[in-house]
């Protein structure tokens, strides 16, 4: 039988704030010392007053903002009703009927899914499970932290798209700077709500995979599922309503609870915190304004201005945005100069080629000579990568000899031509010396020229090959294939 999986995405992201929502205490998702940032509010101690925190609230606004959203005039806070060992207070200040943000969209692939809301709350402790004493410890450390919860409608349709909704929410969230979203880190944590309908229509029942944290969890727990479910139907039998993890070494799903309803929770207005007016100082809504170039706009744009044809590289630059600032920087400085020195506008063509040195430089050599280390541990100057990128697109130096210049700029932090005048490395330019080198290849491999005046034209990439390890790289490729084809045909 055929089955269309249906697939809903709710996605935890803690907001990059100064302190906790509700209290003064620092928010420092990096401290490792347990129980240092608490106080009564965020412990649940009675009598305590929370206070919202505003700067957590504009950033909700400005993530609904970049998401295509819809945003309240009026919103407000309620309480979740639960029990759990790492929830101080017994219940949750979240946001049940009127979330800050709702309907709207983000486009994957070109599939547009939609969001149905985005809320704000405050995320939980957490529970640190000490094996050998057969016990559970309590870091409260986490409660009371800014937690953005979006919600996806049931528009997706495979573990892949899911996943590429996932990374490309966590790129909006780095380049508003609202949220780290390290994964690893539980700072962004994906739930996914997996059903399969049958193809004549009829609805499947939905099972949630609990707080998976990396894309690749995402991937195969959704994967898991789909299979999980269709083996259950096809023999005949129902899908249970249920709460399922992830077991990521035995790659699989587990049972975890009955899954609960909203009635479950006893949802009720926060007596304690106040309506937010969001047309209202301290927030104004419209006044709150995308101030980046957002991941999908960056794409295009990389696309048209430097003519990058393939997305995987157009990718790193998107992913790794130091990386792709940094290319944009290079690659402003190259055009920049060569404009100067020419006291003219260089052709578009010449700016494409420009472009396409920087990129291949960056992401082959570079890259490969930091070996997974960031752009900031080569401690190259912007200015002196361009003067390096110059070197070649000027021909002073050869492909062979600009990997040789690169590693030393890396290992050295010299400057390219510094580099170039230490060794002797910069390319001949004399033609009669160019020639005379070639002549004695010649000279040495008159088996080889006997080939290649027999047909063999393959013979001439081995006596390249030979002039330019006497030049050590310095000739130019093309000028010494020149001069043997030259001498050759007489």
């Amino acid at each position: 039988m055929d089955y269309k999986p249906v697939i809903g995405l709710e996605v935890h992201a803690q907001m990059k704030t100064r302190s906790k929502m509700f209290c003064p205490c620092v928010n420092n998702p990096e401290v490792r010392e347990p129980n240092i940032y608490v106080c009564p509010i965020c412990l649940g101690h009675p009598g305590t007053l929370p206070v919202a925190n505003k700067e957590a609230i504009k950033k909700v606004v400005k993530a609904g903002k970049a998401l295509n959203c819809e945003l309240r005039d009026v919103s407000r806070f309620d309480r979740k009703n639960y029990f759990y060992p790492d929830l101080p207070k017994g219940y949750q200040v979240s946001q049940d009927r009127r979330p800050l943000c709702f309907e709207g969209y983000l486009e994957v692939e070109g599939r547009r899914i939609r969001i149905n809301r985005i809320h704000l709350e405050e995320d939980t402790g957490r529970l640190v499970h000490d094996e050998k004493k057969s016990c559970s410890l309590v870091d409260f450390n986490r409660a009371g932290v800014p937690l953005m919860e979006l919600v996806t409608e049931a528009d997706i349709r495979s573990a892949e798209e899911a996943r590429r909704f996932a990374e490309e929410l966590r790129l909006i969230l780095r380049y508003l700077d609202i949220s780290e979203a390290n994964m690893n880190e539980g700072q962004m944590r994906v739930e996914v709500n997996v059903s399969l309908s049958h193809m004549e229509g009829r609805k499947g029942t939905k099972v949630e995979i609990k707080n998976l944290n990396s894309f690749r969890a995402v991937y195969y727990a959704t994967m898991h599922e789909i299979e999980r479910q269709k083996k259950i139907l096809e023999r005949g039998d129902r899908v249970l309503q249920e709460t399922r993890g992830w077991n990521e070494d035995k790659g699989r799903t587990f049972s975890q609870r009955k899954k609960e309803e909203a009635y479950d929770y006893r949802y009720f207005p926060d007596p304690d915190l106040p309506p937010l007016y969001l047309n209202d100082p301290p927030f104004k809504k419209e006044e709150i304004e995308i101030d980046v170039e957002l991941p999908a706009q960056k794409r295009e744009r990389f696309k048209e201005e430097y003519k990058i044809k393939y997305p995987q590289e157009i990718e790193s630059f998107i992913e790794n945005r130091e990386l792709g600032d940094y290319f944009e920087e290079v690659t402003c400085k190259v055009v920049e100069s060569l404009q100067e020195d020419k006291k003219t506008t260089i052709s578009e063509k010449e700016k494409t080629d420009i472009a396409s040195t920087v990129k291949s430089y960056l992401l082959t050599e570079l890259l490969g000579i930091l070996e997974g280390r960031s752009v900031k541990d080569a401690f190259i100057a912007p200015a002196d990568f361009a003067e390096f990128v110059i070197l070649i697109h000027k021909k002073e130096i050869s492909s062979k000899i600009a990997k040789t210049v690169l590693k030393e700029m890396v290992n050295t932090n010299k400057g390219p031509k510094e580099i170039v005048e230490e060794k002797g490395l910069s390319q001949i330019s004399d033609e009669d010396e160019i020639e005379r080198i070639v002549l004695d290849v010649l000279k040495e491999n008159e088996s080889a020229v006997k080939d290649y005046k027999e047909g063999k034209e393959e013979v001439l990439q081995y006596l390249v090959g030979q002039v330019m390890a006497k030049t050590k790289g310095r000739a130019a490729p093309e000028e010494v294939n020149k001069f043997l084809k030259d001498k050759l045909a007489q």
